[in-house]
């Protein structure tokens, strides 16, 4: 392909991806196809002579496309939102034209400096104190084990990176039930172990932490001859949008001497309107690390999460490696590879750029509480439905109920509702039974988006009960 191929062609994706972000709506949200489908349909040996773009692209419609599950589809209401809104998409093709790979600040310097120019229009729209600094990570998951690795780190008096841990006995960490899997895996990519995540109950509206079961959790360690490393909180809990109290959390770390990480990658969004950070975030300054996904809820194209470090010094001491040929000369920079676990950067801060210009802090603040609002609405129809039973309240945009019959009835319900594909809809589980969760996040579903899925849940009831 030369690049005048390379313009037609361009323009040519460009019209299908407005056409497709258009007609979205016609579409079922969930792929129809069964196991297999797509993959019966591809050759089993590559080809040995190029082929035509036209062709290529033809056999995307045909083959791929119906095996997509549409995430921009205005009637997604399962998992958490992945949005793409058209700046970032935009930002998204100037960074894939320009290829760069932004792992040093010479290697990319607008990249460097836009990056953390960013995390600080980010910290001030979600309200932090000016201590933070901060870095973008692909995903939460890779701040997740950021900060667990600087846990351990820390509390083996940055030994762990250099003898192992095959003499540093058991390191603790602690968190609520109510956490996502990946601060399971952390711990196990981090050499912790399943056994030391300590999962603390949970109480009150909010389902948050136990505190005195936290505290009395490390007590008991600390007796056992254990060493705790650190405590991570949740705010807006996958399952079930479990926040907890941080003031309370707050204080128990400090009392032990402990690193603290918020996960908030959901929820973190909704703390650019002022009121939720007053309800949610109170004491969130005293955390040492606190992750949120701007590729979830506010719209930067996935992947972008960013990663808040009250002292960037420990996450450094843990895993800033420099060999001589990543060496920087002359006058100090920042070397955000040194900040994370890949060596490899791409330049993600650019679709923040696009996104927080184009919509300002009003306009996505608008859509937030819009989702917030909806989903509430949405609650209290389900709740009339007959034998219907509302299991989780709203929290910020997420609730869960259960209808009539046992957890094999919730799962057919779901599945029967994604097979008719006009809503997507998951299960979850919560105090050992299944439930149906539902958000509202995507970009640009509507009310009537929102209310269709009581229209659709209680015609589909109706046909299987």
């Amino acid at each position: 392909m030369n690049w005048d191929e390379y313009a037609h062609w361009g323009r040519h994706i460009a019209d299908w991806g407005a056409d497709y972000h258009k007609n979205l709506r016609d579409r079922p949200v969930r792929a129809q196809t069964a196991v297999g489908d797509i993959a019966a349909q591809l050759p089993t040996a590559p080809p040995e002579m190029g082929e035509g773009m036209d062709a290529i692209l033809a056999d995307f419609d045909a083959i791929l496309m119906p095996g997509m599950t549409h995430w921009q589809h205005p009637r997604f209401f399962a998992y958490f939102p992945a949005n793409a809104t058209p700046p970032s998409m935009l930002a998204e093709q100037l960074v894939n034209t320009v290829a760069a790979q932004c792992m040093l600040w010479q290697t990319s310097p607008a990249a460097t400096e836009v990056e953390g120019v960013m995390v600080n229009w980010l910290r001030q729209a979600l309200g932090l104190a000016d201590v933070f600094t901060g870095v973008i990570q692909d995903s939460a998951s890779s701040a997740t084990l950021s900060a667990v690795l600087t846990m351990r780190e820390r509390a083996t008096g940055y030994t762990g990176n250099r003898d192992g841990l095959a003499d540093k006995g058991h390191l603790r960490i602690y968190c609520s039930d109510q956490v996502h899997s990946s601060i399971d895996r952390a711990c196990w990519v981090a050499g912790i172990g399943q056994v030391n995540l300590v999962k603390i109950p949970t109480r009150g509206a909010r389902f948050g932490m136990d505190v005195a079961a936290l505290d009395h959790a490390i007590k008991n360690d600390i007796a056992a001859g254990h060493t705790p490393a650190g405590i991570i909180a949740i705010t807006g809990g996958t399952g079930i949008g479990a926040s907890d109290d941080l003031g309370p959390v707050l204080a128990v770390a400090k009392s032990y001497n402990l690193y603290t990480h918020l996960d908030a990658a959901w929820a973190g969004s909704a703390m650019i309107c002022p009121e939720i950070h007053a309800e949610f975030w109170a004491d969130v300054d005293g955390f040492d690390s606190i992750v949120f996904n701007p590729h979830k809820w506010l719209g930067a194209q996935f992947d972008c999460s960013v990663q808040f470090l009250r002292d960037a010094t420990p996450q450094l001491n843990t895993l800033k490696i420099e060999p001589e040929y990543l060496k920087t000369t002359g006058k100090a920079v920042t070397n955000y590879s040194e900040w994370t676990i890949p060596l490899g950067r791409r330049f993600r801060a650019l679709k923040i750029w696009f996104l927080l210009r184009s919509y300002g802090l009003d306009g996505l603040r608008e859509r937030i509480r819009n989702h917030i609002d909806w989903a509430a609405e949405l609650c209290e129809a389900i709740r009339l439905l007959g034998g219907f039973e509302i299991v989780t309240e709203p929290i910020l945009s997420l609730f869960s109920f259960r209808c009539p019959g046992d957890d094999a009835m919730q799962q057919h319900l779901v599945d029967t509702i994604n097979d008719d594909g006009r809503i997507y809809l998951t299960q979850g589980a919560f105090q050992g039974q299944k439930v149906i969760r539902f958000q509202v996040g995507q970009f640009d579903t509507t009310r009537d988006d929102v209310m269709i899925a009581h229209a659709v849940i209680s015609e589909i009831w109706e046909k299987i009960q």
